[in-house]
């Protein structure tokens, strides 16, 4: 069996994206100096047909000149069916040292990324670029999450760029016909509907609302993390329903994902919040720490703490929580 490679990559924080279309350049300050912990220029959906050169050039100006602080800077280029993609790569990558990533739409196929890989290693060097550019894999179709595990495996590759992979549920829900026009949102109609109460033939059922993202979030984040990518779940469209986004970001959250693109500056500090532990987790991760030392010092495997078990995998779940709330605070 094929184990995770030991694949070395940059340690991000990545609890919020907040996108930006690249076509809007008086946002750009303003996103530099968000709390956001990355922020991506969009080449692709945000922009239209005929913007697309003139938001090109906005970006390739934003990159050079705007200080966009310790945050990580990607670009959204266009799609590999496009007309765009080659040269968004060629002036992004060639010209704008400040790129961290490059997110790749419409991923469907483990070839895409080679494509888009083998063209970005191409101009680094035409450029003489020392700095490696990072690639993000925006899954948002049928194919794409039918071919996740083999995308999410590209990162076993000699030399792989891959980063992370982001779910595009808008495009998705397009491509599978999904009987909704929500980005991110929940249907009325995906539920099941209860039994009537014993003895009460004909009496009022209890209809539950279900998560129609479910089983697509659950297959993404295992495959990501299988070759120790980062999942990250796409935006909530409707950024007036502040509950909606937070039901949206703590559902992401409890699966395991790393964060959450953000379309609208309200919606950051929401989002920062749910994927940061909270002080009191962080306390107990602690003391699971504290426990767990002091039964190794007596020879123990296990211990209870609270009324719970306690054993190794526990040690590493307290880490993880220690971890990322100290990236936290190193990133101000």
């Amino acid at each position: 069996m094929m184990s995770v490679p030991p694949v070395v990559r940059p340690t991000r924080l990545f609890r919020s994206e907040l996108a930006v279309p690249g076509s809007q350049p008086k946002m750009f300050e303003k996103a530099a100096r968000s709390a956001a912990d990355a922020v991506y220029l969009d080449l692709e959906d945000a922009v239209a047909f005929d913007d697309k050169a003139s938001a090109r050039a906005n970006v390739v100006d934003a990159l050079n000149g705007i200080d966009w602080g310790r945050k990580t800077v990607e670009v959204r280029v266009n799609g590999l069916d496009t007309p765009f993609m080659f040269r968004d790569v060629i002036e992004i990558v060639g010209r704008c040292p400040r790129i961290d990533l490059l997110i790749v739409p419409k991923i469907g196929v483990p070839a895409d990324l080679h494509a888009v890989d083998m063209l970005v290693g191409q101009v680094e060097m035409e450029s003489g670029r020392s700095a490696r550019t990072g690639l993000v894999a925006l899954v948002e179709s049928a194919s794409g999450i039918a071919n996740i595990e083999a995308i999410a495996a590209m990162a076993a590759q000699q030399g792989s760029r891959l980063e992370g992979i982001t779910f595009g549920s808008g495009d998705f829900a397009a491509s599978t016909r999904m009987r909704t026009t929500s980005i991110g949102g929940v249907s009325p109609h995906y539920g099941v509907l209860a039994d009537a109460a014993a003895g009460q033939p004909g009496g009022p059922r209890a209809f539950h609302w279900g998560d129609p993202w479910h089983a697509v979030h659950a297959r993404l984040v295992v495959a990501a993390r299988a070759w120790s990518l980062r999942p990250l779940d796409g935006p909530f469209a409707d950024f007036r329903d502040a509950d909606g986004l937070l039901a949206s970001a703590h559902r992401a959250a409890a699966l395991g994902f790393e964060g959450k693109m953000c379309i609208h500056p309200a919606q950051i500090g929401p989002v920062n919040e749910v994927f940061s532990p909270r002080d009191e987790e962080v306390a107990l991760a602690r003391r699971i720490i504290q426990a767990m030392e002091a039964a190794a010092a007596e020879g123990k495997g296990a211990v209870s703490l609270d009324g719970r078990m306690l054993d190794i995998v526990s040690i590493r779940q307290a880490e993880q929580v220690i971890a990322r709330a100290a990236a936290i605070v190193a990133a101000g």
